[in-house]
């Protein structure tokens, strides 16, 4: 076994968060608010192409309604290159673009309590609008949500099902189709050759389940067309970070043959792409672009990501708040696919589109067939996607 030095482009360890008088004509400056620990020093790792056209829609909106952003974190951090990340980077955006005062909070714990607290800080502290990234805020958004009803919130990746209490007005939540992105990575993969497939999800939770199937369904439709013989193992480790154990897994997986692992799940991917390293594998990784955590390495093990727009949609969403439209999206729970603009896709942008084979004609090709219906992909998550001849999946504890 050869071995390779991990080396992931974490953010600095910075104890500051931007702020400002508050009105359109505000520029931000550097403070640093209590329990605010780190901020990335990276760059975006959402697609460029994404976060430029969110920018310049911010940039060119009106704001008519004065006021503060706060961003409350769930279990991960602001620099964790995932999904914190991506969503404290449209705040960034938006913030920036007019001059609108931000900052973030993050919970000493993982609790609802911890999260009510944060909130209930945030609020003394002038926030007028609260983002929340992350499942774990249905229980919190439920509460908060009639304890302060002069307050907008935006809850990112909460659903229905995830909440307590029917939504109101003065809250917006959204959903993704996970699987959509999933399907992508998995066709492509396929197409680009690879037949010995690996799945690292985080925790069984909804919307890691859609990416996985959708990954799987991805495979098979691809594996059909070419009429290959394709084996996939598929896990869970049961959390949203890496660890020892995790590593030794997928250095099994890619021991074992596994050529490349979609890594699903938040800090996970740290233990696939650790073991990728040690054994010339590869991954996919989630949510963001993360082509860059793979840089500086001997090699970069990082072939694609499955996106969905996470800073877009904070962009968007906060520009409905601060341009008097939060009526037009207050009080609904959305859930948001190809079909609805381009809030799922693969990183096109340079070094990012490491495909030998695959090709952006058959890419668009494929976004085309999933926006026009012609690609049927399911989002259930009680029941595994059927595959057809020659795909083996193992699913593994």
């Amino acid at each position: 076994m050869k071995k390779k030095t991990l080396s992931l482009m974490l953010a600095s360890a910075m104890a500051v968060s931007l702020t400002a008088c508050g009105g359109s004509n505000a520029t931000p400056a550097t403070d640093t608010p209590a329990n605010t620990e780190t901020t990335p020093t990276t760059e975006a790792s959402a697609d460029t192409q994404t976060q430029e056209a969110s920018t310049e829609a911010a940039a060119e909106s009106e704001v008519t309604v004065e006021g503060k952003i706060a961003l409350v974190t769930d279990v991960g951090t602001i620099d964790d290159e995932s999904f914190n990340q991506a969503t404290w980077e449209g705040v960034q955006q938006y913030g920036d673009a007019h001059g609108i005062e931000y900052t973030y909070y993050q919970p000493t714990e993982d609790s609802t309590e911890e999260r009510i607290n944060q909130i209930d800080l945030a609020v003394s502290e002038g926030a007028t609008v609260v983002v929340l990234p992350g499942y774990l805020f249905g229980e919190t958004l439920s509460e908060v949500q009639t304890t302060y009803p002069d307050v907008n919130f935006i809850a990112v990746d909460v659903s229905e099902g995830d909440m307590t209490a029917p939504i109101e007005p003065n809250a917006y939540a959204c959903t993704f189709s996970e699987e959509q992105a999933g399907y992508l990575a998995g066709y492509a993969a396929v197409k680009d050759g690879y037949t010995k497939l690996g799945f690292l999800g985080g925790m069984a939770v909804p919307a890691v389940i859609r990416y996985g199937y959708g990954y799987v369904q991805g495979i098979n439709d691809a594996a059909q067309e070419l009429g290959a013989e394709v084996e996939v193992k598929y896990t869970y480790g049961g959390q949203f970070y890496g660890d020892a154990n995790i590593t030794a897994k997928m250095e099994s997986w890619y021991a074992d043959g596994t050529e490349i692992v979609f890594a699903c799940g938040g800090g996970i991917y740290t233990s696939a792409m650790e073991a990728a390293l040690n054994y010339d594998g590869m991954i996919i990784g989630v949510d963001v672009d993360q082509h860059s955590v793979g840089e500086g390495n001997a090699y970069n093990p990082v072939l694609t990501s499955a996106m969905k727009g996470l800073t877009s949609t904070v962009v968007d969403k906060l520009d409905a708040c601060f341009t008097g439209n939060w009526s037009s999206i207050g009080g609904q729970i959305q859930n948001l696919g190809l079909a609805d603009g381009d809030y799922i896709g693969l990183p096109t942008d340079g070094d990012s589109w490491a495909f030998k084979t695959f090709t952006k004609d058959e890419y668009n090709t494929l976004l085309d067939g999933i926006k026009d219906g012609s690609i049927a992909i399911s989002n259930d998550t009680e029941n595994q996607p059927e595959v057809g001849e020659g795909v083996t999946v193992s699913y593994i504890d």
